[in-house]
C-alpha cells in the first residue's frame, strides 16, 4: 500500500463499491489498462493539474483516456478531479490493484531468467512458489538477465528465491576461498 492515506482511501472506496456491485473483477482490469496507459504518457497527470483546463474538458479527457471504461471507475476519478486530487492517482491505482489482487489470493513475482519462459513454465513456478507466500497463484512479469548463466532469481514482495547458476558460483566461490 502507499504511503498516502488519501490514495488508500479511494483505492478502498472503490475497491468496496466494486464488491458490493460484483463487478471487481471489470474494474481491476480497467485499473490495470489506466495505469498502462499512465505508465506510457506522463503528460495525462500535467494536463489533469493545469488550471487552465476546465472541469468540463478534464473529465471529457478522461472518458477519452477510458472508452468503455466502468462507470464506477470513470465516477471515481471523476471525484478525485472535483476535489483536486488527481495528484494521488497513480497512488490509488496502485493501492487497489493491491487490494484486488489480495482479495483473489494473487500475488505479483518478478522472474529474472536468461530468456523468456512458456507459458508451462509459468505455471509450474507459480503452482510451486504461490502456497509459500500464502497465495492461490502468482502474476509472473519476466524480466531477461543473461548473467544468470541458468536458472531463475524469483522476487515476491520482498522474498527472493534465488536458484541461478551464477548465485550457485558465488556461493561455491564464498566456501573454498573461507
Amino acid at each position: 500500500m502507499s504511503r498516502s492515506i488519501v490514495a488508500e482511501r479511494y483505492a478502498t472506496g472503490l475497491f468496496k463499491a466494486a464488491q458490493e456491485q460484483g463487478v471487481l473483477l471489470a474494474v481491476h482490469t480497467d485499473v490495470r489498462e489506466l495505469q498502462a496507459a499512465l505508465d506510457g504518457n506522463k503528460d495525462f497527470g500535467e494536463l489533469m493539474s493545469l488550471p487552465q483546463l476546465s472541469l468540463i474538458k478534464k473529465r471529457e479527457l478522461i472518458a477519452n483516456v477510458l472508452p468503455g471504461a466502468q462507470e464506477l471507475l470513470l465516477n471515481a476519478l471523476y471525484v478525485m478531479l472535483d476535489a483536486d486530487r488527481m495528484d494521488e492517482l497513480s497512488d490509488v491505482l496502485e493501492d487497489f490493484h493491491q487490494l484486488a489482487n489480495d482479495a483473489s489470493g494473487v500475488a505479483e513475482a518478478t522472474v529474472y531468467a536468461t530468456r523468456p519462459l512458456t507459458e508451462q513454465e509459468e505455471t509450474a513456478i507459480s503452482s510451486a512458489f504461490a502456497h509459500k507466500v500464502g497465495k492461490q497463484s502468482l502474476q509472473i512479469q519476466t524480466i531477461i538477465e543473461p548473467k544468470l548463466i541458468g536458472g531463475i532469481r524469483l522476487q515476491i514482495g520482498n522474498q527472493i528465491f534465488d536458484s541461478s547458476i551464477s548465485s550457485k558460483l558465488a556461493k561455491l566461490e564464498r566456501t573454498l576461498i573461507g
